[in-house]
């Protein structure tokens, strides 16, 4: 059975924009048994320069939206703005409930959290299955990609990759359905290892980020992150991976381990892919 997708993004950048192209594209070509049965945004028409190309894409490829903006739903309701650490404030849970009431004219068995910037509550990661992609490894540094790269280099760190897991409440704590690996000791880095003007870790944020090092890491991820989604969406397709009340499950119904797909996605990118 083709795999019916929920694609749920704020749309701020070209990253998550290339992702959706990536899926798009495999599915036009029947490389993915898949297909995007809704496209989710938590801005409005209007309210963004750089969102709004997006919702026009989804547009002309006759995609079923879902566009509500959290920012006026949050101002209507006189909350208070989401602050890492806490819990997510009352109107949060609110607005989660609004779109899963307009979600169920579309119904999709796996969403897809492609630079969504907001955390969904308990209840509804409870009722919709969602992978989110995170640029680490498991165990590897938590936090937004910047925090990651910097954290990376602090420790000196010999390897990286990126994982997709399933979203939880907690950040970047779901059980792990897969990730690819690449070496930050190799060659192809050490030019800008060596180019750092101290040691790492006496490197503030600012001089850390401006440094060659920094962009050369987030470029080796971020080439990675279509392809292992791609591989990712097939396995589900195929029945290799599925997700069933907050678990994940291979094709016997057992639990899944993290399925490393280092090779599938090196293959991809010598490919072109």
């Amino acid at each position: 059975m083709t795999l019916a997708l929920g694609w749920f993004t704020t749309a701020r950048g070209p990253g998550s924009r290339a992702l959706f192209e990536a899926v798009v594209a495999a599915i036009g070509s029947g490389a993915l048994d898949a297909r995007i049965a809704v496209v989710c945004c938590n801005r409005a028409p209007g309210e963004d320069a750089v969102t709004d190309g997006f919702l026009r894409r989804v547009e002309e490829l006759q995609l079923p939206l879902v566009a509500r903006s959290s920012v006026a739903f949050r101002r209507a309701h006189g909350g208070a703005r989401s602050q890492p650490g806490v819990p997510l404030p009352p109107w949060r849970d609110a607005y989660d409930a609004e779109l899963d009431g307009a979600l169920r004219a579309h119904p999709f068995a796996l969403g897809v959290l492609a630079g969504y910037m907001l955390i969904f509550g308990a209840a509804f990661v409870a009722q919709h299955p969602l992978l989110n992609l995170h640029p680490a490894l498991p165990g590897g540094p938590a936090g937004t990609w910047r925090e990651v790269i910097r954290a990376l280099i602090r420790a000196r760190a010999h390897e990286s990759g990126v994982m997709l897991h399933l979203a939880v409440p907690d950040v970047d704590a779901g059980p792990v359905a897969s990730l690819c690996r690449y070496a930050l000791d190799g060659p192809a880095l050490a030019p800008f290892w060596a180019a750092l003007a101290r040691e790492p870790g006496a490197l503030d944020d600012a001089a850390i980020e401006a440094s060659g090092l920094f962009d050369a890491i987030r470029e080796e991820g971020v080439r990675r992150e279509a392809p292992l989604l791609l591989a990712t969406l097939a396995a589900f397709a195929s029945g290799r991976l599925r997700a069933e009340g907050g678990r994940l499950l291979d094709a016997r119904g057992g639990p899944a381990t993290p399925a490393d797909l280092t090779t599938e996605v090196e293959a991809l990118l010598r490919g072109g892919g």
